[in-house]
């Protein structure tokens, strides 16, 4: 193998997380809760230092795990995350009884969410590395998808 290709590795993520949508006409303007499922997928070329202790990675799984953790699992997980833009009052009276809330200037919804997950990603990854694919679950049978070559 003496061609320069490039491959593609997919981590995956589970955490948990409750939300309210501001403003919505059904049941989902009451918080209520996911166990989300993140996939993450990268992109690179395989390693072909033979001094290098990661020789033929593209990216250790281990150190794509610790930047999607710090950004988003260990950030989100166990958090009730809301609209910055819902009442006062009612942040105010969650704040009361919860430690862990998120303000987010969108709408937390699974397409704005993953939207905002893949910049806080690709912030993150190292220069030779890129994000091509990102899946985020809701439920079992709902999820959002983002693709790199649709968001140039």
């Amino acid at each position: 193998m003496n061609k320069r290709q490039t491959v593609r590795i997919t981590k995956e993520f589970k955490f948990e997380m409750a939300h309210a949508l501001k403003g919505y006409d059904g049941l989902c303007k009451n918080i209520h809760g996911h166990s989300y499922e993140l996939l993450v997928t990268v992109a690179g070329t395989p390693i072909t230092d033979e001094n290098s202790p990661k020789l033929g990675m593209v990216m250790d799984f281990g150190d794509l795990k610790k930047i999607v953790r710090s950004v988003i699992v260990d950030k989100f997980d166990h958090s009730v995350v809301l609209y910055n833009k819902m009442p006062q009052s009612y942040i105010d009276e969650l704040k009361k009884h919860n430690d862990r809330i998120i303000l987010l200037d969108y709408q937390p919804t699974s397409e704005l969410m993953i939207l905002d997950f893949a910049e806080r990603i690709k912030q993150n990854l190292p220069e030779h590395i890129h994000l091509k694919y990102l899946l985020l679950r809701e439920t079992v049978t709902s999820y959002a998808e983002w693709y790199a070559e649709e968001n140039l």
